[in-house]
């Protein structure tokens, strides 16, 4: 359970604001007329358990659909389904995936959900980065910070040194399989939706809702932002963002999610894929989100280890790729698992399109 704390808001609460409010001209002009660049598969590694025939099979498939290149599909070996890698086992993953790995790539995709943990941290925060204890704390401690928060770079690891990643995967085939497609399908789509930000009666696992009245006042102007103090929502048809805290979120299903929608609860135990008594982040990804995030072990309810939505929705309504805008909203990530489909940008423009003026 989580604590009910006094957390520091003004440093995240400044960031926003910066990020989201026009510039100073003689009439107000949206930041998302600066279109961001995003990922392709270009730029991607996909790293695959050889002894894991659903990360094979996922792999191969999520290759074709990205049109990844051969020499940027990392083959590794390890046992399958075990929840929580060693320090010792990993670093010798990891060591082959960087040899491997082609210099220009700035991002992972891994194709499985267990493990989902390095010893104390989450397996992506652990292959973007390395492994490091000061990732990970005990009771209510802040955790490293990350260069990538909030950064304008397009290219994460030529800059930060850090590749982004996510886990690209399902329980079955078939999950994995819809997951890609819909990412895929998301592509240059420009959807028109609506952002949820909810504040329930869960006042520990709201912490980070004192920064969601400023994001809908920031972010209003350009796209549609419901501020909400409820328990969930249900019967929504335009859902593109859907950010809330509850142990267990009611009525996935009876929402309708835009392709490459993002979706995620704050809540200790979201990202433990071997299964908790908290609702786990993968029904928001059968329920049709794109991606989410969740906790892999208690990481205290400090917002800083979760998704800031203003940060988020800044960067991909301007064109990032999901990993990119989920990733550059997250300031302290080595507690949290990152788990979608990476390449889906419905924000994005084709290379020969320019935004509106």
């Amino acid at each position: 359970m989580f604590p009910v704390k006094s957390c520091k808001f003004a440093l995240l609460g400044l960031i926003v604001s910066q990020l989201l409010c026009a510039p100073t001209f003689a009439a107000p002009v949206s930041p998302m007329y600066r279109p961001s660049s995003a990922l392709t598969g270009q730029d991607l590694a996909v790293v695959v358990n050889d002894a894991d025939p659903l990360s094979v099979q996922i792999a191969a498939y999520y290759q074709k659909r990205r049109q990844i290149p051969a020499e940027q599909m990392i083959h590794v070996r390890f046992v399958p389904k075990q929840a929580v890698m060693s320090k010792r086992q990993f670093e010798h993953v990891k060591q082959e995936v960087d040899q491997k790995t082609p210099a220009h790539v700035q991002a992972f995709a891994l194709t499985w959900l267990q493990p989902f943990r390095v010893e104390c941290m989450s397996i992506t925060t652990a292959f973007a980065a390395g492994f490091s204890e000061s990732f990970c704390a005990k009771g209510c401690v802040q955790t490293h910070s990350s260069p990538y928060f909030t950064s304008e770079t397009d290219k994460p690891f030529k800059t930060h040194g850090w590749r982004p990643t996510m886990a690209v995967a399902g329980k079955t085939f078939a999950e994995a399989k819809k997951l890609i497609d819909t990412g895929v399908a998301s592509d240059y789509s420009h959807p028109q939706g609506s952002a949820y930000l909810l504040k329930t009666s869960d006042k520990a696992r709201s912490s980070r809702a004192v920064m969601f009245p400023k994001v809908a006042e920031s972010l209003t102007s350009f796209w549609p932002v419901h501020y909400l103090e409820q328990e969930y929502i249900e019967g929504r048809q335009d859902v593109m963002f859907y950010f809330t805290g509850l142990t267990k979120v009611p009525h996935l299903a009876d929402n309708r999610y835009l392709p490459g929608a993002v979706a995620d609860h704050l809540t200790s135990s979201g990202g433990v894929m071997s299964g908790s008594d908290q609702m786990n982040i993968i029904e928001w990804l059968r329920a049709g989100a794109t991606a989410s995030y969740g906790a892999v072990v208690e990481p205290c309810n400090f917002p800083a280890k979760f998704p800031n939505p203003g940060v988020l929705m800044y960067f991909y309504l301007r064109g990032s790729s999901v990993i990119e805008a989920y990733w550059k909203s997250v300031a302290q990530p080595g507690q949290g698992i990152f788990v979608g489909e990476p390449l889906a940008k419905p924000f994005a423009y084709q290379p020969h399109q320019a935004p509106a003026p």
